[in-house]
């Protein structure tokens, strides 16, 4: 295991996005899809979608209305 005391505080901050990162692939492919449904469409076909696919209500906020806020994906 990691001894995280040892690294740089902008390291910290990588490691701690990285543990943030969705790790059910399945709600990951959804979001995804939803996000593009909002491209494709509009809001409303995104937010139903994601509705209709047991998306937490938070998340479709955040990801449909803040784009900003959403994870940064990991290369």
């Amino acid at each position: 295991m990691m001894d995280v005391s040892t690294l740089h505080p902008h390291h910290l901050a990588e490691v701690s996005e990285l543990f943030q990162q969705r790790t059910d692939l399945q709600s990951s492919a959804i979001v995804d899809k939803g996000i593009a449904v909002q491209d494709c469409f509009n809001t409303v076909c995104a937010i139903e979608y994601l509705k209709s696919h047991n998306i937490n209500p938070q998340v479709i906020e955040r990801v449909l209305l803040q784009p900003e806020q959403r994870r940064r994906l990991v290369h």
